[in-house]
């Protein structure tokens, strides 16, 4: 017990997995694949796996780290928020209660998994009773939004997401709402930037998938390039003002755009982070 147990989640989006799992998996105790045994979507639809992504993820396996989960994660009574918090309950079940239960998407690219694990470790405490100590851990995306020809848009201020529990009670996706703990750490978010055919499966799909209205965001999307993200703002596929501005990097890999990122820049810094702690903590001192 008490290891650092990360889950994915493994849709139609699979093939990012190949990015998405190297970048954690040294660090890693353990990781769980979960995949719907009928590979159905959150919303019901189907989608395929190419077998040789498993050869892919035999071959990386070195260390034998990695299973996979298989189940029904799909009930037709349900929205698709309703199905993801199912698939991310059970999953969370299968990794152990008494662990740091990190659950990732495969579009989502830790950049110092280590430095997110040692956070974490300092934090063991909260493992021995978790029931009663229940808290999230919070790092900040950067949100892809669009690729150019020669680098991608994205989202100008990072947003928080919450990435680990003790205690996996989720309400909305991986949101227990819970105490929160920030942490500085940085994960790169390919939510937006793929083709168009890929963002509408992923709207049609996702735990979202009833709140959003895909027509609609795909008409700016469209519009926005290199030349003139400038003139635009509210980028958000909820609230739109919740993203107001885009940047711009060079780069046409994860690799490579990482590398250009002024992640010093762009990572929360200290006072933030404490006053943010403080909150969450004075907010549940009497809860």
């Amino acid at each position: 017990m008490k290891e650092s147990q990360v889950g994915f989640l493994m849709s139609y989006d699979y093939e990012l997995l190949k990015i998405s799992i190297p970048l954690v998996y040294k660090e890693a105790d353990h990781i769980t694949i979960a995949l719907d045994k009928n590979l159905n979507t959150w919303s019901g639809s189907k989608f395929e796996v190419k077998p040789e992504f498993f050869l892919w993820l035999k071959s990386f396996d070195k260390d034998n780290k990695i299973s996979i989960f298989r189940d029904n994660f799909y009930n037709p009574n349900f929205n698709a928020m309703e199905n993801e918090v199912l698939e991310r309950k059970m999953l969370a079940a299968k990794m152990g209660v008494g662990n740091w239960l990190i659950q990732l998407d495969s579009d989502e690219y830790f950049v110092n998994f280590k430095k997110f694990t040692e956070e974490l470790k300092v934090r063991n405490r909260y493992l021995n009773d978790p029931e009663k100590n229940q808290i999230q851990i919070a790092g900040y995306y950067i949100n892809l939004y669009k690729y150019t020809d020669s680098g991608v848009l994205y989202v100008s201020k990072p947003r928080n997401q919450k990435f680990a529990t003790n205690y996996p009670a989720y309400k909305t996706g991986r949101n227990t709402k819970k105490r929160v703990i920030y942490v500085s750490s940085i994960v790169l978010h390919e939510c937006l930037s793929r083709t168009e055919e890929e963002i509408r499966t992923k709207f049609n799909n996702w735990g979202h998938s009833h709140q959003v209205n895909t027509n609609s965001f795909l008409e700016k999307w469209r519009k926005v390039d290199k030349s003139n993200y400038k003139e635009f703002e509210d980028f958000f596929y909820l609230e739109p003002e919740k993203w107001k501005k885009l940047n711009y990097v060079e780069g046409k890999t994860i690799p490579a755009i990482s590398e250009n990122l002024n992640y010093r820049k762009l990572r929360p810094s200290k006072p933030f982070i404490f006053s943010k702690n403080f909150g969450q903590w004075f907010k549940f001192l009497f809860k």
